[in-house]
């Protein structure tokens, strides 16, 4: 019964309210920054990439601005831009990628407006750590009960959605990726994985910032030099690959049944809730992350956050994407009629990838080469979702309360790799949706704000 009650709620959650308030931020926020994620594209890569290097060093308090967003990308790229790419693509067809693609630009801008309210009311404790995130922008936004309420409400979905949950999520599926590819039990995958991570989260900030600045780069040029070998393997699909993407963008019914009204809106929800979970702009998780940069002006930060959605879903999601349908949905595939009874038997958002890799690397090979990119993906999530959960923790009940909710989130870990449950999966979706609805309203309400950030920083480059 609680099961059903979760998914009709994450129903109406993502097919209205979701897809809106996305689509509406952005907009909002394109237009009022003047397509910031377009005019200023070129100044975040330059920010990010002009001076890259592994080594930030220890800050004195909080992290280095490529360190803020290596922590914001290993959050944002986790089992959403495999399993989450695999489960859009099944259930509304090639098509929700284009959705994804929709969402994620006009995310840019929201991912922006995000970074700098992050940095522009962070606070520093007694011991000089820094604290910032959407708790902080919220009561900025509203000072009386309501801002209070808000904040509460944000910070316990994302404990649950991220620290607890969201982790147990994230570890399910290195376990069982594991187990698939190399036989290795879950249980003993689960206790390597908590002694790794409480290694890490013991070290605090500057551990967790040094270990993610670089991961991030390893993981992803894993991940794209065996993505680049299947598409060069299926370079005369590719044309096809993107036709399929803008056909079925806007008549999916062709490839996923049912009439083109609710066809399309399962495409549109679909590409909505894991362009969401992919890429977490709107959703309020990353801001923790760019709180913590040490940069002269909120704008630096929020043109380097930009860079993070666009690596996520333009680069590492779409990527996957193009491995899956350019060699399961093209004429030769197993999904060129669609997701049909014959074929969901043994194939599923779990293993689709899996399948996919494994049609030009071998089915051994290609399992084995995403458990070792989900296990990168899903490890670095983990260690960035902990710290949002944290942030939230301290916000609510102080620092003390630290030592608990670390054994308790180290649980959930362990937990997910022996457990699956559909109402696990069901709760992950439902409070991460509902983390939008504080975090939309305190956006809307700090406009000028943003507004302000993008003219100092269009004042600074004149």
């Amino acid at each position: 019964m609680l099961l059903n009650i979760v998914n009709t709620v994450n129903t109406y959650l993502s097919d209205y309210i979701l897809v809106i308030l996305l689509i509406a931020v952005g907009l909002w926020f394109s237009v009022k920054t003047r397509f910031v994620q377009v005019r200023c594209f070129g100044e975040g890569m330059r920010k990010v990439f002009g001076n890259l290097s592994l080594r930030g060093g220890r800050q004195e308090s909080g992290m280095s601005s490529f360190q803020a967003l290596a922590t914001a990308i290993a959050a944002q790229v986790g089992t959403g831009n495999i399993v989450g790419a695999s489960g859009a693509i099944l259930a509304g067809g090639p098509g929700a990628i284009f959705w994804m693609w929709i969402i994620a630009f006009f995310g840019m801008a929201t991912i922006y407006s995000e970074a700098v309210l992050a940095q522009q009311t962070r606070k520093k404790d007694a011991d000089g750590n820094i604290q910032g995130g959407p708790v902080y922008y919220i009561t900025t936004a509203f000072t009386g009960g309501f801002g209070k309420f808000l904040a509460g409400f944000f910070a316990i979905a994302i404990i649950l959605a991220l620290g607890f949950f969201g982790c147990m999520v994230q570890s399910n599926s290195i376990g069982s990726t594991f187990n698939t590819a190399f036989g290795v039990p879950t249980w003993l995958v689960g206790v390597i994985l908590v002694i790794i991570c409480a290694v890490i989260f013991l070290g605090g900030v500057q551990r967790l910032a040094s270990v993610t600045e670089k991961l991030v780069p390893i993981m992803a040029a894993i991940f794209l030099l065996g993505g680049l070998v299947v598409l060069v393997m299926r370079l005369t699909y590719i044309p096809a690959t993107f036709a399929m993407i803008f056909k079925y963008a806007f008549a999916p019914n062709a490839i996923i049944g049912g009439g083109i009204g609710s066809a399309l809106k399962i495409a549109i929800s679909q590409g909505a809730k894991r362009g969401l979970f992919s890429n977490e702009a709107g959703m309020g998780s990353t801001p923790h992350a760019h709180a913590q940069a040490n940069v002269a002006k909120p704008h630096d930060q929020g043109v380097v956050a930009m860079v993070g959605v666009f690596i996520d879903t333009f680069v590492v999601l779409t990527l996957n994407a193009l491995v899956i349908i350019s060699t399961m949905y093209t004429a030769d595939g197993p999904l060129s009629a669609g997701y049909t009874d014959a074929v969901a038997a043994t194939i599923n958002n779990t293993n689709l990838a899996q399948n996919a890799f494994g049609s030009v690397f071998g089915s051994n090979a290609g399992a084995m080469f995403v458990a070792v990119c989900l296990f990168f993906f899903a490890f670095s999530t983990i260690l960035g979702w902990n710290l949002f959960g944290k942030i939230n923790m301290i916000y609510l009940f102080g620092r003390k309360s630290v030592v608990v909710y670390m054994l308790v989130a180290l649980v959930f870990i362990f937990l997910g790799t022996v457990t699956s449950s559909d109402l696990v999966w069901g709760l992950t979706d439902m409070f991460n949706q509902l983390m939008v609805i504080p975090n939309a309203i305190a956006l809307f309400a700090l406009t000028s704000m943003v507004v302000k950030a993008v003219k100092q920083g269009d004042e600074a480059k004149k």
